[in-house]
Formats: structure tokens, C-alpha cells, sequence
């Protein structure tokens, strides 16, 4: 079986275009495929292999004090379901285009909430001081057809960046609830928390590691359909295994 594991960690970097040369020397040695992004804000990794070589390269990297705290989601596949390895140095770990969005640039993350706290939310219909709960989809309009939370607010964005000009008509219907937001792995919806708390949203939440943790640590409690993943796999149940015809 191949372990594919989905990564990120905000954490300053100031020698990107090194870091990128070095964890591509690694990864081909290592026989691994997928993306690596190397940005000054963090990494963002999906990769796949087998697991010993796998487990070492992330050895490898959290010897590095930077990496230290680095989560990997974890599932498996029946092939390696990247046709290459790419790695690539950006200015961001997803693209948004705004200032106050960042955990370094503020120096703190937003509200978090925990996938188990949450699933418990969704089962007694409100939080725990009594507030009514709006689940915040922060993906796209193509990645939401493969699922989503019951019942979930979802946009209708292409990108990352319309997000703020597609919530803002929102705004006065959801100052009663409390409100979390979710996307696939977590740095969408932590960077969207992060904004909209600069931008005077007192009542938002973000969902630690996004679906994948969700799935990874309840299943599908309150969800449906699948999760869309950047990979030949192309979307994972709630048991994160493929939903595709004929995918690893």
C-alpha cells in the first residue's frame, strides 16, 4: 500500500529558494511524488510513497526546528496517485491576495475549533453557549460538487481570492451564529478566519485540519459526499478511501 500524506505549517522561512533545492534533492532520493510549495510564510506539501520512505523523509524534515511541529493527515492508496514530483517556491501557501491573513504576519492563529467539538456541535444542532451554527465552506465551487458539510453556507467562487466579496452580502444574516470555517486540509480556512477577525467578524471559528482531520478523526458525522483531493484520486470518502471508478 502507499501512504500519501497532506502537510502544511505556517512558519517563517527566509532562505525559500534554498529550502526548495534541498527538499527536492531529498524527495526524488526518496523516490517520492506529489507537490511541495516553499514559501517565506510555510510549506505546503502533498505527497505519496511508500511508507518507510515516506515516514523517513518527514523525519528527515521535522529535524529541522522549524518543522518540528509539522501534522501530517494520513491515507492510503493502492498506487501513488501523482504522475511526478514537483516543487515549487511561492509567495504564499494558497494564494489570497490580502494583508492581516497570515498567523506570523498577526503573531497568533485564529479561533480554532476541534473536529470532535465540532461533530458535537453538528449532532446538537448549536455550540456550547446555545448559538445557532453556520459551517463556512471556504473552497471552491468545483471542489463543494463533490461534498460537503450538511447544510454548509457555500459560495460560488472559482478561487481563493472572490472569497471576501462573496461572503460580504452575508454578513448582517450570520452576526446571531456562530460560524466555522472549513476547506480540505486547514490554510484556506485559516486564513480566512484570520481576515475576517481583522475585519471585525467576532464570531468565527476555524476547523483544525480541515475535512481530512475531520474524516481522519470522526468519519463523516454531518457530512456528505466526499472531499475533493488535489491528487489522481480525485475525491476521498469519509473513510478516506478513493470514491473514484477505477482510482488507486
Amino acid at each position: 500500500m502507499i501512504l500519501n500524506i497532506a502537510a502544511y505549517l505556517f512558519v517563517a522561512i527566509d532562505d525559500a529558494d534554498a529550502l526548495a533545492l534541498r527538499l527536492r534533492e531529498r524527495a526524488e532520493a526518496d523516490g517520492l511524488r506529489g507537490s511541495m510549495l516553499v514559501t517565506p510564510e510555510g510549506v505546503n506539501l502533498f505527497l505519496a510513497a511508500a511508507e518507510v520512505p515516506l515516514r523517513g523523509f518527514l523525519a528527515w524534515l521535522r529535524e529541522d526546528a522549524r518543522f518540528a511541529d509539522l501534522h501530517a493527515k494520513e491515507s492510503w492508496s493502492e498506487a501513488v496517485p501523482f504522475a511526478r514530483l514537483k516543487v515549487k517556491r511561492k509567495a504564499e501557501i494558497i494564494s489570497f491576495r490580502r494583508t492581516h491573513a497570515s498567523p506570523l504576519e498577526l503573531g497568533e492563529r485564529a479561533p480554532a475549533v476541534a473536529p470532535r467539538t465540532l461533530a458535537r456541535w453538528i449532532a446538537q444542532g448549536h455550540d456550547d453557549a446555545g448559538k445557532r451554527l453556520v459551517l463556512l465552506d471556504t473552497r471552491n465551487q468545483q471542489e463543494v460538487a463533490y461534498g460537503t458539510f450538511h447544510n454548509a453556507l457555500t459560495l460560488p467562487i472559482d478561487k481563493f481570492t472572490d472569497l471576501p466579496a462573496a461572503l460580504a452580502p452575508h454578513r448582517e444574516g450570520l452576526r446571531d451564529a456562530t460560524i466555522v470555517s472549513f476547506c480540505t486540509g486547514g490554510i484556506r480556512c485559516e486564513k480566512a478566519a484570520l481576515w475576517l477577525q481583522q475585519e471585525g467578524w467576532d464570531n468565527l471559528l476555524q476547523l483544525d485540519d480541515g475535512i481530512l482531520g475531520y474524516f481522519e478523526q470522526v468519519g463523516g458525522a454531518g457530512y456528505d459526499g466526499g472531499c475533493f483531493v488535489f491528487d489522481q484520486r480525485i475525491s476521498l470518502d469519509p473513510a478516506l478511501r478513493p470514491l473514484q471508478e477505477g482510482a488507486a
